[in-house]
């Protein structure tokens, strides 16, 4: 039974991570923290690393923080946070940065038709290149209207 408990903890935690992301991307990244963000959506970086970049360190933290507890304390179910919280990141990663905006040149077709929404919504996202009027600011969860447009209508 404490197996299963721990496997939803970590899947709870993963889940819950686009929620954190989606409010941290609208309210903190297109608020305050544009300066970091800013040359994601304008591409005024020199090299492979953006301003935004940052980022992972800030998102990275709290999951490293619970796998330390996790393992060094008694703490099991900090593990399993850190675990869901680490492999969202992951997922991030390989969906955002290597997929959508192919910084390494992997993955780069796909006809899976969840993929292709996720591009489409991220494309919307990235029309806008001021802070203000963006839309479609999760990465896993976009609206249905997405997935919804024909395969030949993507670029």
């Amino acid at each position: 039974m404490k197996v299963l408990l721990n496997i939803l903890i970590g899947i709870s935690s993963f889940a819950s991570m686009e929620a954190v992301a989606w409010l941290a991307h609208k309210y903190l990244m297109h608020g305050f923290l544009w300066g970091l963000h800013k040359d994601h959506h304008h591409k005024e970086h020199y090299g492979v690393l953006e301003h935004n970049d940052f980022f992972f360190l800030i998102f990275a933290t709290p999951g490293m923080a619970c796998l330390a507890i996790g393992i060094y304390t008694t703490a099991n179910y900090a593990l399993f946070i850190g675990i869901g919280i680490s492999l969202y990141g992951l997922c991030y990663f390989l969906v955002h940065d290597i997929f959508i905006h192919q910084r390494i040149k992997l993955f780069r077709n796909s006809n899976n038709s969840y993929l292709l929404g996720i591009r489409r919504a991220h494309k919307v996202h990235h029309k806008h290149l001021g802070k203000e009027h963006g839309e479609c600011f999760g990465m896993l969860w976009v609206p249905k209207k997405f997935f919804k447009e024909k395969k030949n209508q993507v670029s």
